[in-house]
């Protein structure tokens, strides 16, 4: 059986991934396709586990390599539970987040060096391709605005989240450079763009990149 195609989407808070991973899903089912959608961090028992801790808004204080090295633990789980499984039956998998989310938020912003985290993705993502990376761009403030709608005007109980808006904008310009370097594997969309309208650009790309020779 041929192996399925590992898709994944990147970009800052309220972009709108979560809803854009599920169209896509929807689209390639509708293909015959069989999907697998999927998040980071999460994904599998444990990697839930510790979403919960790395997100909690009381977490203790800890270092940017720890975070890191926590990261990779519910990614490794992620992997050998679900993506890698799912990829050998041939299924496709969409996931919200992948090792781009941490070079981003621990290494562009946090400081850690891009060759330590070259090192975790040698041992952790290992032989695990990814075939497609959609990075969706969107000024943090519009992101930001989304979230708190969202949340029906509550405050952010994401740590994440309730962070500066000049970090925010770190973070973008940190998945831009990942796509800038790395334009066979990365596209951006614009994430303002309506909800329909930023799903048809990116089946677009996805047919456009992946559909050869799949007779679909």
């Amino acid at each position: 059986m041929a192996r399925g195609r590992f898709i994944t989407l990147e970009g800052g808070e309220g972009t709108g991934k979560s809803t854009q991973a599920r169209l896509l899903a929807e689209h390639l089912e509708s293909r015959g396709f069989e999907i697998t959608v999927t998040r980071e961090p999460g994904g599998s028992a444990l990697a839930e586990r510790i979403r919960d801790l790395l997100l909690a808004p009381d977490v203790p204080g800890h270092s940017q390599l720890a975070e890191a090295l926590l990261f990779n633990a519910a990614r490794a789980d992620h992997l050998e539970e679900l993506i890698v499984p799912a990829l050998h039956r041939g299924r496709w998998v969409i996931c919200d987040r992948f090792c781009d989310s941490t070079r981003v938020y621990q290494g562009v912003v946090g400081g850690l060096s891009s060759l330590l985290l070259d090192k975790l993705d040698e041992m952790v993502v290992a032989e695990t391709q990814i075939d497609l990376t959609i990075v969706i761009d969107l000024d943090p403030v519009v992101g930001l605005a989304r979230v708190a709608s969202r949340r029906a005007g509550a405050a952010a109980t994401d740590r994440y989240e309730a962070r500066s808006t000049d970090y925010h904008e770190r973070l973008r310009q940190g998945f831009l450079g990942i796509a800038r370097a790395d334009p066979v594997r990365c596209v951006v969309v614009d994430g303002f763009k309506s909800v329909d309208d930023l799903a048809r650009e990116i089946r677009g790309h996805v047919d456009a990149r992946l559909m050869r020779g799949r007779g679909a």
